[in-house]
């Protein structure tokens, strides 16, 4: 039985070592030791993953309102418990690493260190006030692929941490090792295909699409910016540059589009020139209606 298809009364831990449940206003939540975690509605059918921490009560007793970190977007229940059982098995695999956290008083390039963990000796991983990332060894910063080497050794957590998980996999669990592979496809594809000796295929790659898609619509206008119009209702007032240029020598034009089909996509709006209307009208943007002024 899916233990996620009805409400329960009871919950217990799987072989995975997750324990599925329904909470009291109908949540699919589960629980992973202290962390517990709910799959929560969204616009357009859509739902994100939400947590709490040390959470001791029952899993039936809990409410929306319990739970307050957001770790992105799930699309259904089976990717939900999927997600908790990677989850777990990441869990379990950071025990076994055995990272050791340490105190340094050192400077990193976003401030004073106030928290490192050691992943080996040479691979150090500091917080900060602000912001975090690694420190390699002038050894261990010589493992990394040229075309990835970042200055003096250092990492920065939001994308660059990859680098590291890249370039030492053994001191990484599955889940980083995937979500590191991930980054540096989207970040730094030409290294990633130096490295793996592969051309990236179209949806492999964040940038290598958004560079493809800048290719197949450099003569296109593209939406810069976009608003519902104050003038004519039912319709998208849109400002367009051809290759969506965002620079101020670039030629602006407007647009009306029906709003109905204004979705945007991936790298931007493109303006079909044989269905939406060139429009020199009375301006809903602040900034044209002082032009016209």
């Amino acid at each position: 039985m899916n233990p996620l298809s009805q409400p329960s009364e009871l919950s217990t831990p799987d072989s995975s070592g997750v324990e599925f449940g329904r909470s009291a206003d109908g949540l699919s939540v589960a629980r992973i030791g202290d962390l517990v975690f709910a799959m929560v509605p969204a616009r357009n059918g859509r739902y994100f993953l939400a947590s709490a921490w040390r959470m001791t009560r029952p899993l039936s007793d809990l409410k929306r309102d319990d739970f307050y970190s957001h770790h992105g977007s799930v699309a259904n229940e089976a990717a939900f418990q999927g997600r908790m059982v990677e989850q777990a098995e990441h869990f379990r695999e950071l025990r076994a690493l055995a990272r050791q956290s340490v105190r340094m008083n050192c400077s990193t390039p976003w401030g004073a260190s106030q928290g490192a963990t050691v992943y080996a000796d040479g691979i150090v991983s500091h917080t900060t006030a602000g912001h975090g990332g690694f420190k390699l060894s002038a050894v261990r910063d010589a493992a990394v692929h040229p075309m990835l080497q970042a200055g003096g050794g250092w990492y920065e957590e939001d994308a660059a941490w990859a680098i590291v998980a890249l370039t030492f996999p053994d001191l990484f669990t599955r889940y980083e090792r995937k979500c590191a592979d991930k980054t540096v496809r989207d970040s730094w594809p030409d290294a990633w295909e130096a490295i793996y000796g592969r051309s990236l295929l179209p949806g492999e790659s964040c940038e290598r699409d958004s560079q493809a898609f800048a290719q197949v619509h450099a003569g296109d206008w593209i939406v810069i910016a976009a608003l519902r119009s104050d003038h004519h209702p039912g319709m998208t007032e849109a400002i367009a540059t051809i290759g969506g240029k965002r620079d101020e020598r670039a030629e602006e034009r407007r647009f009306l589009v029906p709003s109905s089909d204004y979705a945007v996509g991936r790298f931007g709006f493109v303006i079909d020139e044989t269905k939406h209307a060139a429009y020199d009208g009375p301006s809903s943007f602040a900034s044209w209606r002082r032009r016209a002024a």
